[in-house]
This record gives structure tokens, sequence and C-alpha cells, in this order.
């Protein structure tokens, strides 16, 4: 039958590269007022799967991506963390709070999404069991 569910890894990609997005979202607001802290984000996910993903497939690009190939010592995924130089502010700081709102937004919604996905499969798997 089935031996790997890639549904459910893709669930568990976009739960934790939400988790991930948020950390740093968090964290640029924080320091925001910082002098010298430029901005830290990571590709939105679906750049990060399109990258080479082709229909019906997922592949690991790099060592990082997905199919749990890169993960770090306490088990979650690693992304790829880019700065920001855009923007500065006479104090070198790169942050936009109005921006960074906007991501938190954009964060919860695929964290959500994530979890209808995951909540989607496991109830077909549950209709395909009761119906044997």
């Amino acid at each position: 039958m089935f031996t790997e569910l890639n549904v459910f890894k893709l669930a568990h990609a976009m739960a934790s590269h939400a988790g991930t997005r948020q950390a740093l979202v968090s964290q640029n607001t924080a320091n925001a007022d910082t002098p010298g802290y430029h901005a830290k984000d990571i590709k939105p996910f679906t750049e990060v799967f399109s990258e080479g993903a082709n229909p019906g497939a997922m592949r690991a690009s790099r060592a990082q991506h997905l199919n749990g190939a890169g993960t770090a010592q306490d088990g979650s995924m690693k992304w790829a963390t880019t700065t920001s130089e855009a923007g500065s502010d006479p104090n070198d700081n790169s942050v936009s709070l109005e921006e960074e709102m906007l991501k938190g937004v954009e964060v919860k919604r695929q964290h959500d999404r994530a979890l209808a996905i995951y909540k989607s499969s496991m109830n077909v798997l549950r209709a395909s069991i009761r119906d044997r």
C-alpha cells in the first residue's frame, strides 16, 4: 500500500516554515529600534517549493529542504535566512514595522493552511479505514 504519504510531509514542512518565519518576524519587531539591526526573513514557502519541484513529486534541492534531510538537532527544519539591507534609516536599521505586521498575517494564514491540509488528509484516511 502506501509507504510514504507526501501530503503529511508537505503539511509538516509548511508548518515548520511558518514557525521559523514567525520567529524571525518577532525578532525583527523586537529589534525595530536597535541601531545597526537589519531585518531577517526567509523565502516564502511557495518559492521554496516551486524551485525545481515537478508536479506530484517532491525533491530536496538542498540539504535543508523538505523530506527531513536537513533537520536541526531539535528535530525542526532549517531554512536559509536572508538579511535585508534596503530601506535603512539614519541609525542603520532596516526594520519596517508595517512590513513585519503584514508578514505576521501572511505567516498565520500559512500556518492555518498547513493545519487545514493535515486535518483534511487525516479525514480522508479515517474515511478510507471506515469503508474497508
